[in-house]
């Protein structure tokens, strides 16, 4: 059995690139900036730049509503490529391929107030099975 699962909560370091493979499919890519939770005394906070490719979908959400210094929320799976360049030299690439992108609200600096300046858009799902039940605040759960 095996388990490869990635969340990640940084921001972008620059304008996510959108490109589209030969077959038609979007790609996106750009590298996360996510500061390491444990710091020693004395030094300087870490920070690890990530490298996240996006693919279809998620890919021109990502490159339509991401920008350069905002924060961003990743779940994915961690792959490592390796090929040989045109100098015959072997090449590694560790990347998370994004399975999900989420908003993450910034808190203002000066009265902890959220920032809501830039539109997020809404999406909703149609609902493929109308058998629940929908439930009002004052029903009691049925379990």
């Amino acid at each position: 059995m095996s388990f490869n699962k990635v969340i990640l909560v940084g921001n972008i370091t620059a304008d996510p690139e959108l490109k589209q493979t030969p077959n038609g499919v979007m790609v996106s890519t750009f590298s996360l900036a996510v500061a390491r939770k444990f710091t020693r005394t004395g030094e300087q906070p870490q920070t690890d730049f990530i490298n996240v490719v996006c693919w279809r979908q998620t890919a021109e959400f990502v490159s339509r509503y991401f920008t350069k210094g905002m924060p961003m929320l990743v779940c994915g799976s961690l792959q490592t490529r390796t090929w040989t360049d045109k100098d015959n030299n072997k090449r590694y690439a560790t990347e998370v391929v994004a399975d999900e992108v989420s908003f993450v609200e910034r808190k203002s600096a000066t009265d902890g107030s959220r920032d809501y300046s830039r539109s997020v858009p809404s999406y909703s799902s149609p609902r493929a099975d109308s058998s629940f039940e929908e439930l009002s605040a004052d029903d009691e759960l049925p379990f």
